[in-house]
This record gives C-alpha cells, structure tokens and sequence, in this order.
C-alpha cells in the first residue's frame, strides 16, 4: 500500500514539475529566446511584459485613437487605425516584432518580402486560428479553409466569377440598385450612405448569388452583423485557450499526441462553455445557418431540372452535388455549401464599405465627380448601363482603384509561418504571425512617391501595374493562388453603383460628417457617413 502511495506521489511531483517547466518555457523562455534571435537579425520591437506581451499598450494606444477625428482633408488613416505599427515604425524599423499575449507577431512592409508570403503554393504560410465569432461569422468556407480543401472549394466556385458569367448578372445589379434610388425621396436631402450600401450590396448577393431577396437573407445579414461585432470587440483580447502557446502550458514537451487532444478539449470547453457571450453567439450562428440551409432546401427541392445559373446552383451542381454530407469528387456538402454561403453573405460587406469609401471621396472632390459623371452620361446614357458600357468607364475604375489604396476595406492582412521561413534576409521560425498592414504599404512614399498620402486617381492610368514603383504595391484583393476570387464581382458592382447614381445625383458631404474611419474589422466610418444629395 505504501509503495502504492509513494508511485502516486511520484508521479504528481513529475507532472507538476513538468507544468513548472513549461510554465518557464512558454511565459519566460520562449519570449527571451524569440526576441534575442530576432535581435541577432537587426530586429527589435516593444519590450515583452509577463503574459500579456504588447497588449495593454496596444489597447491604450487604440482608445486614445479612438478618441480623435480627422481632418475631412487628410487621408493617413494609419495614426488612427494602427495606432500601435504607427508609433513603433519609426522606432523599431519597417520590419519589427511584438508580442500580442504569448503569440509572437513579425511585422513587414517590404513588398517583395510580402509577395513571398502571399504568392507561396506549398502551405507555408497559412491562416491563423480565427477566434470563435469570425468562424461564426464566415464558416469554414474559402476563406477560411486551408490545403486539400481549399483547392478543392476554389475548384467549385471558380465557374461562378469567370467574366461570362458576371456579365449577365449585371442586369441584376441595376435593377437592386435602381430599387434604391427609387426609395430616396425627391428634392434635396441628407442620407447616411454606409447602411443603405449595406443593404444594396446584401440585395444584390442575394439576387445574383442566391437567386432570393434581401428580405429572405434579411435574417442572415443581421445576425453576421452583430457577429461582426463581437469579433471586433474581442480582437484584442488573450490568445483563446485553444491557441498552441496556452495548450504549452498544460502538456509536456514534445508529447504531440497528448497535446493535440489536449488542444482538442480546451478549445470546446472555450467554445461551448455556457457564458453569456457563447450563448449570444450560438443563437446568432444557429439563426443565420437555418435561414441558409432552409434556402438550400429550398432549391434542393426545387422541380427544376436544372439549377438556376447561380453562385448557389454551381455550388450544387459542379459537380453534381450529392445528398447528406457524403462527397462525390470534387462536390461539396451541404454544410461546406452552407459555409460557402456565409462567406459570401459576409464578403459583400467589403464592397459595401469600398463604395462608402469612394462616395466619401467624390463627395469632398467635386472636380471628379464632375468628370466621372460626364463620363458616365456619356459612356452610358441615362438608362440601367451593360457589362459593354461599364467596361468602357476608365476614369470610373481609376478612382475605385484609388479609394481601394487609400480606404481598403480590408487593412490588415496575417498569416502564420507552418514551418522555420527565410523572407528575404530575415529567418522566421514555426509558429509566428506575419503581419501585412495593408493601410500602410499602401502609402509608403517608397513605392507610391511625395503624394502617397493624396487622392490622385491619375496613378492608375497605365495600370495597376505601373501605378507605383513596384508592380504588386495594390494589395487590396490579395495575391497569388488566394488572391480575392470575387475581385471582378465588387469591381462590376462598384461600376453599377457609381453609375447610376451619378446619372441621377449630385452630392455633398453633410456638415454633420465627422471623419473618423474605424477598426471593425473592416474599415466602418465610425459615425457613419451623411451624405446631401441633390437630383439632376
């Protein structure tokens, strides 16, 4: 019985030296390991503090930020969104590291370094594990997914957005759009652009994608709203139980096995543990997945014989889909379609802020609403344009292009390194975020010249390839084999848009605009933005 005892407590003192070890592993050595080998490479940043890394600093340079409004004038967005790269670029360097909680963060601007990452094919540099509320918010569709299955959903979906079948979803376009204009009363008077975007854009994915309306995805749409909240506001908090550097803490070195499961049962402890924020999630993502899968059902059930020429009938078609969730091929499920669906419903809200943005730029530049709308009268009448006219809308795409540099939706872009990477000079071991602020090398004087902070559509006139000093500066949609694959979708639809009002509209910002754009993941104006529209 004795010898029994002393086993037992043998093997306790093992495990809690063991936890003591990794304690000092993952708390302490780690970080003084990571930062002196990045130090050996010319590399500094912001000093580790135990645990918490940068966070604080972090968190208390982004309130301070968000208290202040901008200039209506200036278009450097980086002080207010990035506040935290804003302060250590100039101290650290254009390449420099910190510490977001336990997780390791490398930070690079030098596009050719930029273009390693985003251009590799072999998996090297991969998503990181989204927080619960973004894989609520976009499932596991293509953005999300990663390796065999990514190629695999690419395969499907890449039908849906060749040029032939844009073109006569165009018509579609128009018509969403028109129903919009037709609902803004007649005479002078004051809008608030951003959420009647929201809802335009919500349409037309409804219409051209999902063959329904935007009453039917209404459901959907407000709950990956209030989704996209909660992911905003838990942006900065601690790297979730799940994550590698907290699973360290609990399993000892090297024992892979029993740290997979570990990781396994921490993270649905943390995602299904009953707090009020998992609650309120769980409903959200139960309601917008029924109101998909009822959709899906719907066209399932459909006497059709043939599916409509639709994002959703593609889906379900190419190849022919088969029922429950057993594959055929290449076919996707009905819950990866389901996924897919999120992650489109979700992607419209890029759009809807790229065009917020662009009218927030024609609003406060009235020379060039002026000549984009001469061209648009003249390209295209007065009449819901075509995929031919709106082709022909130089000067239109070269100020898209320009509110893209200055206001992309999406700022930010990370990846983590899967295995030890060389990008250009510096080495970066397993298991660091590599961050791309796209707000920032989109305006560095380096690649865009003494006016990179200004609005000057003029840039784009050759290309967007002889736009800046490096061909890949335009970062917006991505590059490489996970480039945006719905980048000529937004293009035909911001072309729609602009078009059509313009036909019918002259504008103004509102006195009551206060310049003040905001990090919600996207790019939101943060006091949305009151336009004053005048008919022709």
């Amino acid at each position: 019985m004795s010898y029994d005892v002393e086993m037992v407590m043998m093997s306790l003192v093992v495990v809690l030296l063991l936890l003591l070890w990794n304690f000092f592993v993952v708390l302490l050595w780690r970080p003084y390991h990571l930062t002196k080998f990045f130090n050996g490479q010319g590399i500094r940043g912001p000093r580790y503090a135990f645990m918490g890394g940068s966070l604080a600093e972090i968190k208390n340079l982004k309130k301070a930020a968000r208290e202040t409004t901008m200039d209506v004038n200036s278009h450097n967005i980086t002080p207010r969104v990035l506040p935290h790269y804003h302060k250590w670029i100039p101290q650290y360097g254009e390449t420099f590291l910190y510490w977001f909680g336990l997780q390791p963060r490398i930070c690079i601007t030098d596009l050719e370094m930029v273009k390693q990452v985003l251009s590799n094919k072999f998996g090297f540099f991969t998503k990181e594990n989204p927080n619960p509320a973004i894989v609520a918010l976009l499932g596991k569709g293509l953005v999300l997914t990663e390796g065999a299955d990514w190629a695999r959903h690419r395969r499907v979906l890449n039908p849906a957005f060749t040029m032939d079948k844009l073109k006569v979803m165009t018509k579609r376009m128009g018509t969403c759009t028109l129903s919009m204009l037709d609902s803004w009363r007649e005479g002078c008077m004051e809008i608030e652009i951003s959420q009647q975007f929201q809802e335009l854009t919500a349409d037309i994915i409804c219409h051209t994608a999902f063959g329904s309306s935007y009453a039917e995805g209404k459901e959907v749409f407000e709950a990956q709203n209030e989704l996209q909240m909660m992911a905003s506001a838990s942006s900065t908090d601690f790297i979730f139980p799940g994550s590698q550097y907290w699973i360290d803490l609990f399993t000892p070195l090297h024992a892979s096995i029993i740290s997979t499961s570990c990781e396994r049962l921490m993270y649905v402890i943390y995602r299904y543990l009953p707090t009020k924020w998992n609650r309120h999630k769980r409903e959200l993502e139960r309601k917008a997945t029924s109101t998909l899968r009822r959709m899906v059902q719907s066209r399932l059930d459909s006497k059709d014989s043939k599916y409509r020429n639709d994002l959703l009938g593609l889906m379900m078609e190419s190849p022919k889909n088969v029922s429950g969730d057993e594959l055929c091929g290449l076919a996707l499920s009905i819950d990866e379609i389901i996924d897919e669906c999120k992650t489109f419903f979700a992607g419209q809200e890029t759009t809807s802020y790229w065009l917020t943005w662009t009218m927030f730029l024609l609003s406060s530049n009235q020379d060039w609403q002026e000549k984009l709308r001469e061209e648009v009268l003249r390209e295209c009448g007065t009449g819901i344009p075509d995929a031919d006219m709106l082709s022909k809308l130089r000067l239109v795409t070269l100020v898209l292009l320009e509110a893209l540099r200055l206001y992309s939706p999406v700022f930010l872009m990370l990846r983590n390194t899967s295995k030890k990477m060389k990008l250009g000079n510096v080495t970066i071991p397993k298991d660091v975020l590599v961050m791309i602020p796209l707000a920032i090398i989109h305006r560095r004087e380096k690649y865009w010249g003494a006016d990179a902070n200004e609005f000057n559509p003029y840039r784009f006139a050759e290309g967007i390839s002889k736009a800046a000093s490096h061909p890949n500066a335009l970062v917006a949609f991505s590059m490489g084999p996970r480039s945006c694959i719905g980048q000529n979708f937004a293009m035909l639809e911001g072309k729609m848009v602009l078009a059509m009002i313009l036909q019918r509209f002259s504008f103004s910002l509102s006195p009551q605009y206060r310049h003040a754009p905001a990090d919600m993941i996207t790019l939101h104006p943060e006091f949305g933005l009151p336009i004053v529209f005048r008919p022709l």
